[in-house]
C-alpha cells in the first residue's frame, strides 16, 4: 500500500501529542519573573519533550520521503510510543525530577527508540538493501547509540537522576541537528 496514510497518521499523532503537552502547561500565578521560578522543572521538561517529539517527527518525515510503500508490519511498527510523552513529561516535571519519574521518562524514550529501530528494520526488509532508504539509513549508528544512552540513563537513575537527565539532554542535542542522511540521497 502507499505511504500517504502512514504519513498522515504520523502527522496527526504528533500534532495531538504537541497539543496535549501545550494544554498541560499552566499559567504562572503572578506577573513578575519570580512567579516563573517554581515552574522551571515543568517548563524544562516540556521544552525537552517538544524537542524530542520534533526530532522524531523530523526523522520520520525524512525517512518516509525515501520509501515507496508500506505493509501491515510497518503500520504496526509505526504505532509510536511517543503518545506516552505527555504523561511521562508531566510525571517528571510535576515531581521535580524525582528518580522514578526520571526513569519512567527514560523508559518512554527508550521505547520510542526501539519502535524507531523496528520501523527502520521493517522498512529495510520491505524495500531491500539496494534502495535509497537502505543506503540513507546505513548502520544507523546514531540511533543505536541513542538507544544505548537511554538504557544507561534509566539504569543510572538509582545512582543520580541528574546524570540521567543530562543524558536525555545530550541525546536531544545529538539529534537536534537535522539528520541529513536522507536529504543527501534524495537531492542527488
Amino acid at each position: 500500500m502507499g505511504k500517504g496514510r502512514v504519513e498522515a497518521f504520523t502527522d496527526g499523532v504528533v500534532a495531538i501529542i504537541i497539543t496535549i503537552m501545550v494544554l498541560e502547561l499552566k499559567v504562572p500565578h503572578g506577573e513578575d519573573l519570580a512567579a516563573l521560578a517554581p515552574l522551571w522543572p515543568i517548563f524544562f521538561c516540556y521544552v525537552l519533550s517538544f524537542i524530542n517529539v520534533g526530532i522524531y517527527w523530523n526523522n520520520l518525515h525524512n525517512m518516509f520521503h525515501t520509501v515507496q510503500r508500506v505493509d501491515g508490519r510497518v503500520l504496526w511498527a509505526n504505532l509510536i510510543w511517543l503518545s506516552l510523552m505527555p504523561v511521562t513529561t508531566a510525571f517528571m516535571g510535576e515531581n521535580h525530577f524525582a528518580p522514578v519519574p526520571v526513569a519512567v521518562y527514560g523508559i518512554d524514550l527508550a521505547l520510542c527508540a526501539v519502535a524507531y529501530t523496528i520501523l527502520v528494520f521493517k522498512l529495510r526488509h520491505l524495500h531491500g538493501a539496494d534502495t535509497t532508504f537502505a543506503r540513507a539509513v546505513g548502520h544507523d549508528r546514531k540511533g543505536n547509540i541513542s538507544l544505548a544512552f537511554y538504557i544507561a540513563a534509566v539504569l543510572l537513575t538509582s545512582f543520580s537522576q541528574w546524570i540521567s537527565v543530562a543524558i536525555y539532554v545530550l541525546v536531544a542535542i545529538i539529534w537536534f541537528t537535522p539528520d541529513r542522511r536522507f536529504e543527501r540521497l534524495v537531492e542527488r
